[in-house]
């Protein structure tokens, strides 16, 4: 069973998760919060009998008290804690580019379709980080444009990845599966998964998400030419 907390100061978006969660044979909602600041507090039980244990918080960026981002990185210092999935909107992709580096597990739009929701639960719970989606991808080629210069750094910084490692990171930062990979670069899946090892390794990033969001960031992939 897989225990859900829902983050977000719409109590009719919470109403409509946890609808559709609770339809779910495998997903428990076990909670919920109006804001990133009783999140936290939940999560570690103050004033409460005991503390919310939850496998993955839905958060929303933009509540009052704390915000989303702050939360995440509080949630995400923990090395026991809950993975968190970034609830946004288009004019906010700022925010979940800012919540993954700050450690959570990738970020959904608010309108996802039901079964792209499960999927990324399921996804962050095993260990993934949600990055595959196209509106995920259609998100990061938008935001691009805005971040900060890193060219430079990104391109000495890749210079210690062989030929195959950055075509790996190329396809990962395209949002592409690691059984799509596979099929692209004619490898078998559990390569592809030592080639990306490696490059989390070299580059010192945590995981997937992380890995999309430095190669837009140090412009390896560029919003006009996704293939860098």
């Amino acid at each position: 069973m897989i225990r859900v907390m829902l983050v977000d100061d719409q109590e009719l978006v919470r109403a409509g998760f946890r609808m559709v969660l609770g339809a779910q044979p495998d997903i428990e909602v076990v909670g919920e919060a109006p804001d990133g600041q009783a999140a936290v507090e939940a999560l570690k039980g103050v004033g409460l009998d005991g503390a919310v244990e939850a496998d993955v918080v839905l958060m929303d960026v933009r509540m009052p008290r704390m915000d989303g981002v702050e939360a995440a990185r509080r949630i995400c210092a923990t090395s026991d804690g809950p993975k968190v999935l970034i609830l946004t909107t288009f004019d906010l992709d700022e925010y979940a580019f800012a919540a993954i580096k700050a450690g959570a597990s990738g970020f959904l739009l608010k309108d996802v379709p039901p079964a792209e929701l499960i999927s990324a639960i399921h996804s962050v719970h095993s260990g993934d980080a949600v990055v595959a989606p196209s509106t995920t991808r259609r998100l990061l080629d938008r935001f691009a444009t805005h971040l900060p210069d890193g060219e430079a750094r990104g391109k000495r910084d890749a210079d210690m990845l062989t030929a195959r490692e950055r075509e790996v990171l190329l396809l990962v930062a395209r949002g592409l599966s690691n059984t799509e990979i596979a099929g692209r670069l004619h490898l078998a899946e559990a390569t592809v998964k030592t080639h990306l090892g490696r490059v989390l390794a070299k580059l010192n990033l945590r995981d997937r998400a992380q890995a999309v969001v430095y190669a837009y960031e140090t412009g390896l992939v560029q919003p006009d030419h996704p293939n860098g």
